[in-house]
């Protein structure tokens, strides 16, 4: 990037379509190379451009605002289908949450960022073709309709991940990018949910004061209206506001990452101390597999946040270490599971958590190997971070074949 920046720092238009193309690579490399360029016109301008932090929270443009808007609006509409029609909400939830807030999202990039035609066609043929298939799905309960539920917003995560990206759906620093996006919109969004559970509080205990009882009716009608509009808000404060949350995140991290190192070792110990068994109770299997989740998303929340800082050594040696203690977990649980296969045979829950986690096993030694080479200085760790993301097509083929596939076969 460094190059190019140099090769067309005498064309401004040219600057400008490579810093919309790849922004936080560009800035990245730019504020790398400025202290050669000081004193030189353009990139002086350029550096105040870049180094440039508003005070006030950005809220974007009018018809952005209005069209945020009108998604919360029609979110929540959607949140409370069940309340003024005869569907059932054991039925609709489940099946439909992630197009609630999900599409909802896809729908704001698709809208903003210059998304070739085609994507937005196929995204937007995806999502209705799927909204269709899920609600079309026998109504009564099955293990594939639960993983097909379960596994549906994956793939709806993909999508946004697509519109995210706009005209470069291929490129993986877009794909670093939006991982640390998602990671940012948690933390936005665990703020705002704090927020609002405080205030849903302060109103259910002020009219308590005067002796009126709202808990049901601001259940029923505020909060589950409302709730689509967290994470939406989330979202859109941080693509509005990159820098609002942007210190907090790697703080979140930096701090998390050996903690969580920590409480691996000492759980792992605890496990053979205390004789619970993954092989045979079935309910501490699936904490295993939660747990072992969680960890492997702060692993890659923690490199997606990383990948474009300077190289820290201590920060690498926590990742490469949580991910071989990650890996240590993976291996149990899925020693456990291809277990209770042997002894039990096949089911579809089994087949698509021995899957996942087969996956996730071989994701995590592919991270754990290009992490083992940026410590040793063999490469840098944005290298680690675009040969993480390479690997997520993976995770929505699979999600695909268990969604539409599954009910297939095994019903």
């Amino acid at each position: 990037m460094q190059n190019e920046i140099l090769n067309n720092l005498t064309q401004p238009l040219q600057l400008e379509k490579l810093y919309r193309n790849r922004k936080n690579e560009f800035r990245q490399a730019f504020l790398e190379l400025y202290p050669q360029l000081k004193g030189n016109l353009l990139a002086d301008a350029w550096y105040e451009r870049l180094s440039y932090e508003p005070d006030s929270i950005q809220w974007g443009k009018r018809n952005d605002i209005q069209l945020i808007i009108s998604i919360v609006l029609i979110s929540g509409i959607l949140a409370k289908i069940p309340s003024f029609s005869n569907l059932n909400e054991e039925f609709f939830y489940p099946r439909n949450i992630g197009f609630i807030i999900l599409s909802a999202l896809t729908a704001f990039f698709l809208w903003t960022q210059e998304v070739p035609p085609t994507i937005k066609y196929l995204i937007t043929g995806f999502t209705a073709l799927s909204l269709i298939y899920i609600n079309a799905l026998p109504v009564l309960e099955s293990d594939t309709l639960i993983l097909a539920c379960i596994h549906l917003p994956i793939l709806l995560w993909g999508m946004l991940g697509v519109a995210f990206s706009g005209s470069s759906p291929l490129d993986k620093n877009k794909h670093l990018d939006f991982l640390r996006f998602n990671g940012e919109t948690l933390v936005m969004t665990a703020i705002l949910a704090i927020a609002a559970g405080i205030m849903s509080g302060v109103t259910i205990g002020l009219f308590e004061l005067i002796g009126i009882k709202i808990e049901d009716f601001y259940f029923k009608n505020i909060v589950i209206f409302g709730f689509p509009s967290i994470p939406i808000l989330g979202a859109y404060l941080t693509h509005n506001n990159p820098n609002l949350v942007n210190k907090v995140s790697p703080l979140v991290a930096k701090i998390f990452s050996p903690l969580v190192l920590l409480m691996l070792m000492i759980y792992l110990g605890a496990i053979f101390f205390t004789g619970k068994d993954p092989y045979h109770d079935r309910e501490f299997l699936l904490l295993f597999n939660v747990l072992l989740i969680g960890v492997m998303a702060l692993i890659f929340f923690s490199i997606a946040e990383s990948y474009s800082k300077r190289k820290n050594i201590y920060g690498i040696a926590v990742l490469l270490l949580l991910s071989i203690f990650t890996i240590i977990v993976n291996g149990i649980a899925l020693s456990a599971i291809l277990f209770r296969i042997s002894e039990w045979g096949i089911t579809p829950n089994r087949l698509a958590v021995s899957g996942s986690n087969l996956l996730m096993l071989i994701h995590l030694l592919l991270v754990t190997f290009h992490l083992f080479k940026s410590i040793s200085g063999r490469q840098p760790l944005s290298i680690v971070g675009k040969n993480m993301v390479k690997y997520i097509p993976v995770y929505l083929i699979w999600a695909s074949i268990v969604v539409f596939v599954f009910p297939l076969f095994f019903e």
